[in-house]
């Protein structure tokens, strides 16, 4: 939504706010997901051109169904061939409804609920996940891409082929019964992982975070576990949010500038949400399925209990993301694993574990790969090899926080080692 500059800040968050609620209303009535969404993102645009001379509408959620609404009709209006009169006759009589009622329409938030619709049995499960967070999570499609470590244009096919599949499918966009519901719970959780992810550590832009987005994860995560409470790793899940968002006011110091875990003030961590984080994480272990999101919560907790970053049980972590690695293939852990292996045994033994990330296609030019060379080799006191892993990883990400962060480290190890800057 790129027209939306012309809104102020506040504006720009509500439409946010909205219109996952907006297309849940319009994709409850219509049964048609990839309409819904294509006439809630003209409503948006309406909007970003409309409000800055007009003003907020007095009930803005109103406004933007009923814009949407009228796209739909418009768009059911021309393509008669494709749709009876019948229907088109049935379509007008929802609109009429929408305009003598939508003010009176209960605040209804369909959000997580059309979260189980995105995960729709058309759609691969990676396409169900991209899709949501494009449509609901309100990321851009190259945020996507770079959480899913493949470039923006494959995800951007992926995405359009995810709406052709719904069309073709000829399933009814509509919400899965409770036996469905279960079964795509796996992806519905990807996504809020994802989603909370974005937010707490932005991946592009000016701002470090996204508490916005991390926050709505968190309440989406609630709800969820308010809909299913049996289920240990929506606990997990949860229980990883609140423990990793607990260090959020630390990780930024006073111009925005980012602060690594073992230099933050802990005084500054959340106790009452790292204490209810605990709690959930507690009660989804005693379950005794133990799964990838109650691995991290553990990993989380050890970070939050210790006092001071010399405290960390590094072992304990270590031996968990081992478990994690036997789990999935996933380079992320990966790397963190290498960490805590650089954290246990010593730089060497970490950079080794690298090296075969180099030769895959999800890491090798990604800013995360250097970012944990640089560290581990500045621990081994290579500066000359860590000031140019640390400038490469600058390089790359399109973080601007996160670009000033490891150029400051290149810049302080320059200073530290004159000579190295050269090398």
């Amino acid at each position: 939504m790129t027209t939306s500059a012309t809104l102020d800040e506040r504006s720009q968050h509500l439409l946010r706010e909205l219109a996952p609620q907006v297309l849940a209303i319009v994709a409850r009535r219509f049964r048609d997901f990839p309409d819904a969404e294509d006439a809630v993102q003209e409503a948006l645009i309406a909007a970003a051109l409309q409000w800055p001379q007009a003003g907020v509408p007095e009930n803005p959620r109103g406004w933007l169904i009923r814009v949407a609404m009228r796209r739909m009709m418009d768009a059911l209006r021309s393509d008669e061939a494709r749709r009876g009169r019948e229907e088109e006759v049935a379509a007008e009589a929802v609109l009429n409804r929408t305009e003598q009622d939508i003010d009176l329409e209960p605040e209804v938030d369909d959000t997580l609920h059309l979260f189980f619709m995105c995960c729709h049995p058309a759609l691969t499960p990676a396409s169900s996940i991209a899709l949501t967070l494009r449509s609901l999570g309100g990321l851009t499609t190259g945020e996507i891409a770079r959480s899913f470590l493949v470039p923006e244009a494959t995800m951007a096919q992926r995405i359009s082929r995810a709406k052709a599949s719904i069309k073709a499918s000829g399933v009814r966009f509509e919400a899965p019964a409770h036996r469905e519901r279960r079964e795509r719970v796996a992806a519905v959780l990807h996504v809020l992982y994802l989603m909370f992810s974005e937010g707490y550590a932005a991946t592009s832009g000016e701002e470090a975070q996204r508490s916005e987005l991390s926050g709505e994860a968190i309440r989406l995560g609630r709800a969820l576990h308010g809909l299913i409470p049996e289920d240990p790793e929506i606990a997990g899940l949860l229980a990883l949010m609140l423990l990793t968002d607990a260090r959020r006011e630390a990780r930024t110091g006073k111009n925005g500038e980012l602060i690594p875990l073992d230099k933050q003030d802990r005084s500054l961590w959340n106790r009452a949400a790292i204490d209810e984080g605990v709690r959930f994480l507690d009660a989804a272990i005693a379950k005794g399925a133990i799964g990838k999101y109650q691995l991290q919560a553990v990993v989380a907790a050890l970070h939050d209990e210790a006092r001071r970053a010399e405290d960390t049980d590094w072992r304990q972590i270590l031996a968990l993301y081992e478990l994690m690695m036997k789990l999935e293939d996933n380079p992320v852990v990966a790397l963190n694993h290498a960490v805590a292996t650089a954290m246990v045994y010593g730089p060497s033994d970490g950079l080794e574990l690298l090296r075969p990330l180099d030769a895959d296609p999800r890491t090798a030019t990604h800013h995360r790969l250097d970012a944990v060379r640089a560290h581990l080799l500045e621990m081994a006191g290579d500066y000359p090899a860590a000031i140019s892993q640390y400038r490469l990883a600058a390089s790359r990400t399109m973080s601007l926080p996160e670009q000033r962060y490891l150029q400051m480290q290149a810049a302080r190890l320059s200073e530290t080692s004159p000579g190295a800057a050269d090398a």
